[in-house]
């Protein structure tokens, strides 16, 4: 199985399974459950502090012998040290967000390191092929965190057709159906954020998971645009403030201020009527808590046998 595949052979994985880069939930120990369970884990730098980030590095490579991979935002402060750590630690794969990864491309594939850039428009996918990407995420609004305006289904599609280099699907998608959605417009891999949060292994607050899980396929709203960085996220007290405060046109400033650490407050602290519990549009299709190993085998085998009996369809 996937022995063709492109992102398996670049990635050097058993599944071409990315798990999405979630600041505050994507540490070293959900980042090592996805690759000892044959897909690639992810740990976020997000703005994590430099020594604790040092820290999660170490920690992932005594977890796993798999490849695993950081992710960057380029938008943040401490992402200079985030790249530094890399080299340092001699990240396998790197993925980047919120930013030209150009910076990043020079510094890293030097030394080896596969740097697999997260795209919103073909305009920014051509781009980081240039520049010496390897692969692109692309990534559809359906995603929870920041997104984009472009829809998965468009975006990857019309990615898969203008780049000649893998291109692995996110936004939306968290069983074998999606997956095998995404092969058939032209990806040859996914990453999924949401699905993972409910991982056994992930760390985030018991009570960040299970407002996913209760979610429906209207329970997130869009956020942010006013500032040029919308944000998918489930619906509570604080999204409605923020949603107010938008619409009375509050400076920017203030709204900035406003939605500082909130994030945290929900994955670390729990509270998720007050903080951001950032989701994806797919969170109602997440129903349990498994481990991760499971849910990655969950979804290869529905999407295989999906791909052996769809064409009955077609009779």
């Amino acid at each position: 199985m996937f022995t063709g595949n492109r992102v398996v052979k670049l990635l050097k994985v058993k599944y071409p399974i990315v798990q999405g880069a979630m600041a505050w939930v994507a540490d070293a120990d959900l980042a090592a459950a996805v690759s000892n369970g044959g897909g690639l884990g992810i740990v976020a730098a997000g703005n994590m502090p430099p020594d604790m980030l040092d820290r999660e590095l170490t920690k992932v490579r005594e977890l796993t012998d798999k490849p695993f991979a950081l992710n960057i935002m380029l938008l943040s402060p401490t992402w200079k040290d985030a790249m530094e750590l890399a080299m340092a630690h001699m990240v396998p794969v790197v993925t980047t967000g919120a930013g030209l990864p150009g910076k990043v491309i020079d510094k890293l594939a030097p030394l080896g390191i596969t740097v697999i850039p997260v795209v919103a428009s073909i305009a920014y996918a051509e781009r980081a092929r240039k520049q010496g990407a390897k692969a692109v995420i692309a990534e559809g609004m359906e995603a929870g965190g920041h997104i984009g305006e472009i829809t998965t289904m468009a975006l990857t599609a019309q990615i898969a057709s203008a780049v000649d280099i893998p291109v692995i699907a996110a936004g939306g998608i968290a069983d074998g159906r999606g997956m095998l959605a995404a092969f058939a417009l032209g990806a040859e891999g996914v990453q999924m954020g949401t699905r993972f949060v409910c991982a056994s292994e992930c760390n985030a607050h018991e009570r960040f998971k299970n407002r996913i899980i209760a979610a429906n396929d209207r329970s997130t709203v869009v956020t942010g645009r006013i500032l040029g960085h919308p944000v998918r996220s489930i619906k509570n007290k604080f999204t409605q403030a923020f949603a107010e405060m938008e619409e009375n046109k509050v400076k920017i400033a203030e709204l900035d201020k406003f939605g500082s650490g909130k994030l945290r407050a929900a994955v670390i602290d729990g509270d998720v009527e007050n903080g951001s519990v950032m989701s994806g549009q797919i969170a109602g299709l997440v129903k349990k808590i498994q481990p991760a190993w499971e849910i990655i085998e969950e979804i290869v085998n529905e999407a295989a046998e999906l791909s052996r009996t769809i064409g009955a369809r077609f009779d």
